[in-house]
């Protein structure tokens, strides 16, 4: 979602706000800015639409200073403008803030500084904070911020400057993502690490209710109270490089060819004798037997491995398993206790309704185990386990690696829980860990059939509506292929399990409405092919997913796809992979912005 940038020392800060938004425009956005402070005076520059459009005014404006923050915006409160755009001002302009989250009372708060002689001029939430602070400084900006920390009701990561204090910059987290970078003789402040990994590998990861002081020489942090707060250094592993193309047209496209990679070292160090170990916890016997039930709760593509998890963790575990949409999930009154494990799912690690459904579940007492892709983020924080996945930055916002090295942590996670209860034996637990160890191999032979992808997405380029159908696993994929299709094709599209087809979606079958039919699964495999032969019957064009060497299935539809024969109960990993290239093949025909599609964010952190 929404971007924030600050720097603070003795270079220009306007290129290095810019450099830091461009490395942050995978969380999706529909305006940006910067403020730079110089000798006295506050520079403000922002612009509706994407960051050429802001380059442009700075080419005329050409803002310098040593100290500014600059933030990209995604729509909440008020349409995209020049206006809404961040950073705010207060009314004399001494002060500016960037802020990601939302102010949940900030109505109140407007009609109050109003009444105190406070003029606005956007619709966002995010000006009070720029007038409180205003109302509230009396020579010190740190205590002017943190007595608007004490008013305000919701979420915050903020980026506060003052002209009045041109050596220091401000910042102040809860509950949305806030990192600061150590430099030499310069610091900063980013909502995600891509933003300042150019400038520094070591960082502090900011926790809820802490406020930071950062001039160019020194960083303090203290709570809201004033307790200061000791922090370990964070010393960032992974290379700039790989959140960079490397050669491929778009992320996505990257992303979808490593797989294979992120399967290696979503395994790697995980495995040894045939058993399942974490390095970052043991669950010892008693806590796992005193579960009765497993709820998985995530959003979006985390909900679809969520509900690939609910049949991994059955199959295996033998204990019920619920999927709750995290939106919903706290609404609802849920039925965890002490003896239920919630399982969140998130690439981010900083989804706000996944981090919200976490929150009550520990308030219900349950324990609560993390699958996520982020060190360091909110959710791996907050939760008692982690299990990470290891995929690397995912930078396209339709999620790709991420989603399968989900699945793969799954398949891990039970066999781990499963061989701690005595509940899977050597053997079994041998024939799906040979499987996961064959994915990599398996995917780079999917992955080198792009050509057949080429000619399938062409076909679908002019298709307004899709439909996939499948059972079992492969109705849970075909979930997440459909999903993938509509995000960045525009292709409206829909996934029903198969069987569900007589029910009433028969009625929207017609010749000109292609069908993706996942038949992968053997248990459920002639179902399937009856309800293959339903639509066919419709007229309708099909198009099958299935294991090499089916020789039955292309009697029946008009093309096939084949993916490697693996066991099946880890097939829904590779399974996807075809719909991956269909969707994103089709978006390069259709001309859509794939890595960036219209009104999404990658990292959803407002509810």
């Amino acid at each position: 979602m929404c971007g924030i940038v600050g720097y603070i020392g003795n270079k220009e800060a306007t290129p290095i706000l810019v450099e830091g938004l461009r490395k942050l425009e995978y969380r999706g956005y529909d305006s940006a800015g910067v403020a730079v402070l110089k000798e006295g005076k506050l520079q403000v520059i922002k612009a509706e639409g994407k960051l050429s459009f802001l380059e442009s005014k700075l080419l005329g404006k050409n803002p310098t200073g040593n100290i500014g923050i600059g933030h990209t915006r995604w729509a909440t409160h008020g349409r995209p403008s020049d206006e809404n755009s961040h950073p705010h001002t207060s009314c004399s302009e001494d002060f500016a803030v960037v802020h990601n989250g939302i102010i949940e009372n900030y109505m109140e708060l407007k009609e109050w500084l109003e009444e105190q002689g406070h003029i606005f001029s956007s619709e966002t939430d995010t000006e009070v904070v720029a007038h409180m602070v205003e109302h509230y400084y009396k020579g010190n900006l740190e205590e002017a911020v943190k007595m608007t920390l004490d008013k305000i009701h919701g979420s915050y990561a903020l980026g506060v400057i003052c002209k009045n204090e041109p050596d220091k910059l401000i910042a102040a987290r809860k509950d949305s993502p806030l990192v600061i970078g150590i430099g030499e003789g310069e610091n900063f402040i980013a909502s995600d690490i891509p933003a300042i990994l150019s400038h520094t590998r070591k960082c502090y990861l900011i926790n809820d209710g802490e406020v930071c002081v950062l001039t160019p020489e020194t960083i303090k942090i203290t709570t809201i109270s004033g307790e200061i707060v000791n922090k370990e250094v964070f010393n960032v592993s992974w290379d700039a490089e790989a959140a960079e193309k490397g050669g491929y047209e778009h992320f996505m496209l990257k992303e979808i060819h490593e797989q294979p990679v992120a399967f290696r070292k979503a395994l790697s160090g995980r495995i040894a004798e045939n058993r399942v170990k974490f390095e970052d916890f043991h669950l010892p016997l008693e806590t796992i037997n005193k579960w009765k039930k497993v709820y998985i709760v995530a959003c979006g593509t985390a909900y679809h491995a969520g509900l690939v998890g609910k049949g991994i963790f059955e199959n295996l575990l033998r204990i019920p398993v619920e999927v709750d949409i995290a939106s919903e999930f706290r609404y609802r009154r849920p039925l965890v206790d002490e003896e239920t494990l919630v399982i969140v799912i998130s690439q981010s690690g900083e989804t706000a309704d996944t981090l919200a459904a976490l929150r009550e579940a520990k308030n219900k007492g349950a324990s609560v185990l993390a699958i996520t892709n982020v060190v360091g983020s909110s959710i791996a924080r907050e939760a008692d386990f982690v299990v990470f996945i290891w995929a690397g930055p995912e930078i396209a916002v339709a999620s790709t690696k991420a989603y399968t090295t989900m699945l793969v942590a799954e398949y891990l996670l039970a066999l781990y829980l499963g061989q701690l209860k005595g509940v899977v034996s050597e053997a079994e637990a041998k024939v799906i860990i040979d499987a996961l160890h064959s994915l990599p191999e398996a995917a780079i032979r999917v992955l080198n059939e792009v050509d057949r992808y080429k000619e399938i997405a062409e076909e679908f380029k002019e298709k307004h509506d899709a439909f996939f159908i499948g059972r079992g696993f492969d109705w849970a994929v075909a979930l997440e292929g459909s999903l993938k299709l509509k995000e960045i094709s525009y292709i409206h599209a829909e996934a029903y399990a198969a069987g569900e087809l007589k029910h009433g979606t028969l009625a929207l079958i017609t010749k000109e409405t292609p069908v993706i039919a996942l038949c992968v699964q053997k248990n459920t495999y002639d179902k399937t092919l009856s309800n293959i032969k339903e639509v066919k019957a419709r007229d309708a064009e099909v198009l099958a997913i299935a294991i090499e060497g089916d020789t039955e299935v292309g009697k029946y539809v008009d093309d096939v796809l084949y993916i490697p024969d693996i066991y099946n109960f880890v097939a829904p990993i590779l399974t996807v992979i075809p719909l991956q290239l269909i969707s994103y093949y089709a978006a390069k025909a259709r001309g859509c912005n794939v890595d960036q599609p219209r009104n999404l964010a990658k990292s959803v952190t407002v509810e």
